[in-house]
This record gives structure tokens, sequence and C-alpha cells, in this order.
């Protein structure tokens, strides 16, 4: 069931006839809901960075198993040890360096949610690992904004060339605000 909100949300995209196709060719989607953690999202979205789901899942479980995604119980565990859960150096420095900003309190997770986009965008993207990219993609689906849109995402480009070619990709994309995340996932749903 979807909720009034969404509804008007729908409604929004449905002017443009484009979104309006895939509004009735994929149904209404659901709201997406705020993670309940949202430092234990971040790490999972960095877990999936160029990885399939499944073995960004795998890797999670492990890491979930070993850590319960606590930055104490991260940093407890030796480098090689996170590297031996599957995580790659890069990531393990990243984990790490997530861990080292909640902990000390460089990056308040409880109140993240607070923050403007822009803000939390300056606030993630000066650690190791989290570029503007993961930082939308968090907005988006951990933190439930509805008004991203990632122009860093080959998958939402290729999704605007496929159904607006030759427009103006900015133009079009002004034109879903407020709701830019719900349009970015008819794109990913979309696009052949």
């Amino acid at each position: 069931m979807t909720s009034p909100t969404l509804d008007a949300a729908h409604l929004h995209l449905a002017c443009d006839p484009v979104m309006a196709g895939l509004i009735a060719s994929h149904g209404p989607l659901d709201p997406l809901p705020p993670a309940p953690d949202p430092f234990a999202a971040l790490v999972r979205a960095v877990l999936g960075q160029q990885l399939s789901v499944k073995a960004a899942s795998s890797i999670a479980l492990r890491l979930e198993t070993a850590t319960a995604y606590s930055p104490a119980q991260l940093l407890a565990l030796p480098p090689e040890d996170l590297r031996a859960l599957g995580l790659s150096w890069a990531k393990v420095k990243t984990v790490r360096a997530l861990s080292e900003a909640a902990l000390g309190g460089q990056i308040d997770f409880a109140h993240l949610g607070t923050l403007s986009d822009e803000q939390v965008i300056a606030a993630l993207v000066p650690l190791p690992g989290i570029g503007r990219w993961t930082a939308e993609m968090f907005l988006m689906f951990s933190l439930a904004r509805p008004d991203v849109f990632s122009v860093l995402d080959l998958g939402l480009r290729r999704g605007l060339q496929h159904f607006y070619a030759g427009q103006d990709a900015a133009l079009v994309t002004l034109g879903w605000s407020p709701q830019r995340t719900l349009a970015a996932r008819y794109l990913w749903l979309g696009r052949p």
C-alpha cells in the first residue's frame, strides 16, 4: 500500500510523459524507509562498492557477525582480520576511517539525518573511499532523502540518454524536483 505522500510524488512525476510511462510499466514504488543504523548502512554501502550483491551480502554478514557493525569492535579487529573477512585493503582503510570518525566525533551518525544533503556530503567525502557518489547513494537509500539525483551514477546517466536523448539532462532532472530520488529509482528499473 502506498502512502498519500508517495501518491503525491507519483502524481508529480507523472507530469513527465516518460516518467508516466515508467510508473505505468512498473507500478507505484513504496517509499524507502530510513536505515535504523546509519553507521552500519554506510559500512554496508562501502562493502557493496564494485561487487555483486551476492558477494557484498556474504561479506556484510561475516562482518556483522564479527563486529555487530560497532565502530569500537571494527577498530578492535586487526586490519588483517578484516581482510580475512573478505574486505579489500581499500575497504579495510575506509571502514576503519568511518569507525574512527564515529568514535572520535568527527561524524555524529545518530544526528547525520538532521543535516542538509550537502552537509551530509561534506561530512562524508573527506573520508578515504567515500566519494560524492557513495554519499549520494547513502542519502537516497539510508537516509531516505526524496530529492537526490546522482549525475555520477552510470546507470542513471544511461537511463537519461535512453529515455531523454538530446534533451538537457539538468533541466529534465530539475523538473522532477522534489522527487528526484523516486525518478532515479524508475530510471534504474526502466533502462535497457
